[in-house]
């Protein structure tokens, strides 16, 4: 990656500014709010936090917010490690990080990078609202 390369983050549950969780701290440290939107995905209540996943409907939305990452190593090494990835695991990793087309309040599009829930979803109570601060 070049260090002109802008590197968004879409989150949408527990890293959300609003939530007060030291994650989401951590995450205003290193970069820079950029507005709120949505991808086209559903949500998920998995635990006492959510997952998501995409759709390909476009009345499937979940709500969130996106940051332009400042120090992308640090941010996606903590991260990362904090949303279950684990290169060494033998076991599915909770979710995985990849980039999505996520929608800005006034209609631009940005490629982010989204953490995905990677397991199964079949059990699962959705959040039909897509917010997770507003079930």
């Amino acid at each position: 990656m070049t260090s002109m390369e802008t590197t968004y983050l879409f989150v949408y549950g527990t890293l959300l500014k609003d939530t007060g969780h030291e994650m989401s701290c951590f995450l205003l440290e290193y970069s820079q709010w950029i507005g709120d939107g949505y991808f086209y995905g559903k949500l998920f209540k998995v635990e006492n936090y959510p997952g998501a996943i995409l759709s390909d409907d476009s009345k499937d939305k979940v709500y969130g917010s996106i940051y332009q990452l400042s120090n992308t190593i640090r941010v996606f090494e903590v991260l990362d490690s904090y949303e279950g990835i684990d290169p060494h695991s033998t076991e599915p990793d909770l979710y995985k990080r990849i980039k999505v087309n996520t929608y800005l309040e006034d209609g631009s599009t940005l490629l982010s990078w989204v953490y995905i829930y990677n397991l199964d979803t079949e059990h699962l109570e959705q959040i039909h609202s897509g917010n997770y601060l507003a079930p």
